[in-house]
């Protein structure tokens, strides 16, 4: 008879598969155990549900992101534990990776924290929980042990691991539909490729991965996708990767397999602005011949000296050259940018807010938006303001309320500043989208405001956000999702 499983994927604003659950899922024999996956976002009752599987599992595996999804992952982690006061509970994730020790210092009812990759590292605690083992010899985990002191342990870290290595993920583990109907969409989500070869400063990466990346061969890629096309008959794919677009020949490999395979789909991936500059012109030809329909690049600032403090190892000129070549192919583009760093001048400022506009101004399918700095653990900066006496949230529940993503300032962006960006968001995104009879109007006042910088006295918002339905008004403007 086979053990059960259970890993639960808390609330979040966002539908995505569970890819995480999906690949630690996958990395178990199916002959042995029994994955069940709960996911709070589509399942019903989804504590009540975890608390019912947990009663006959082994574990219970809990994938964590910081923000609103924490505050969700504490909820049912606490009432599972309630219930099942000796279950083994672990959490991996993001916020796990980078507070793994403190996770466990503050809170009881997890046993094992999981930093990094956690497919190998979960099958291993699999599979010394099945048989009651220690844990001392489990790579990439903090535990709390449970003779002696009590104490808290670190391992020492795991290498990532090639994926090609890895079973493939079984998306027969969850139900595709309600994810297809959440986002109105058959679209498919993928992971192809783990961690990241870069350095910037704001990003926890380099920690996570140590520059490490790995990603799945094209021929291998093509057959999974042809199984599940047929199976699930999605009609996009959504790339989750870091940096999807990190070596040429792998990507231009992609694209002949979806062409050889006649998939007829669409697909949206990360790049970044010097991995589509090294791109041919025949080789964007023949990404969007294969379906590439939108790409993620980060700009972060329109300063050069800027970009150079954050080590993004980009130049402006490659925006420049991959712009041009997304708008001549119809790509849509998302290009994000990040105000409020530490120091940031007057003058680096305004080049982000510039180089916004014109972006934004090059084709309807091009959106610009823009978000605050906020020091998260992990990355360089994060550790110097730190150090300068910045506090950083202290315990989960502040952690819950971090808002990284959202439209709060952090401490480096003045009153003054605050209120012009979050005015220009509005007019840039409303100058230059695809307009409908109701919202040609302010379309047309917001193109004069851009034209001439003027962001005084905005009527338009006011009236906007009160008069528009609210479909319209978000539609107006909310920032992109990278859907």
């Amino acid at each position: 008879m086979r053990q059960k499983i259970l890993l639960y994927n808390p609330e979040a604003v966002f539908y995505d598969m569970p890819l995480a659950l999906l690949a630690i899922g996958s990395a178990l024999d199916p002959a042995r155990y029994e994955v069940v996956i709960v996911d709070a976002r589509v399942e019903p009752n989804a504590h009540a549900k975890a608390v019912e599987i947990a009663r006959e599992a082994v574990c219970m595996g809990v994938t964590v992101l910081t923000g609103r999804p924490l505050r969700d992952a504490l909820a049912a982690t606490r009432k599972v534990r309630a219930a099942c006061p000796s279950l083994p509970i672990v959490w991996g994730g993001w916020h796990p990776s980078l507070f793994g020790r403190e996770i466990l210092e503050q809170e009881p009812s997890v046993d094992v924290t999981v930093q990094g990759q956690g497919e190998e590292t979960f099958r291993e605690l699999v599979e010394h929980f099945s048989i009651g083992a220690p844990l001392d010899g489990v790579a990439g985990i903090c535990f709390r042990e449970k003779t002696g002191s009590g104490g808290i342990r670190q391992n020492p870290a795991r290498t990532l691991t090639d994926m090609n290595f890895l079973p493939q993920v079984n998306y027969d583990l969850i139900d595709a539909e309600p994810y297809f109907r959440a986002k109105k969409r058959r679209q498919f989500d993928y992971i192809s490729s783990t961690g990241c070869r870069f350095r910037c400063t704001f990003c926890a990466d380099p920690q996570v991965f140590n520059r490490k990346w790995t990603a799945i061969e094209p021929d291998r890629l093509g057959e999974e996708f042809g199984h599940w096309h047929r199976k699930f008959g999605f009609t996009d794919v959504n790339f989750q990767d870091e940096t999807f677009f990190t070596k040429r020949s792998r990507v231009v490999g992609v694209a002949e397999e979806f062409l050889r395979r006649d998939l007829n789909i669409t697909w949206a991936g990360t790049m970044r602005a010097d991995q589509g500059f090294r791109l041919t012109d025949e080789e964007f030809a023949l990404v969007k011949r294969s379906g590439l329909r939108r790409v993620l690049v980060g700009v972060e600032s329109g300063s050069q000296e800027m970009m150079d403090w954050l080590k993004k190892d980009i130049k402006m000129e490659q925006v420049w050259h991959v712009a041009e070549q997304c708008r001549r192919l119809g790509i849509e583009v998302i290009f994000p940018f990040i105000v409020g760093f530490p120091g940031e001048s007057e003058a680096s400022f305004r080049a982000s807010l510039d180089m916004a506009k014109r972006l934004r101004a090059m084709s309807p399918g091009f959106t610009t938006p823009i978000f605050y700095f906020k020091p998260y653990p992990g990355s360089a900066i994060t550790q110097e303001v730190v150090r300068q006496g910045y506090v950083l949230p202290q315990t989960l529940d502040d952690w819950a309320d971090f808002d990284y993503v959202g439209g709060s300032s952090g401490p480096w962006v003045s009153a003054e500043r605050f209120r012009l960006v979050e005015r220009f968001k509005f007019y840039n995104k409303a100058a230059f989208r695809r307009a409908s009879w109701l919202t040609a109007p302010v379309q047309w006042l917001a193109r004069q405001r851009m034209r001439f910088d003027f962001f005084e006295w905005p009527v338009e918002k006011f009236l906007a956000e009160r008069l528009l339905p609210q479909q319209q008004f978000h539609s107006l403007a909310a920032a992109a999702a990278p859907a």
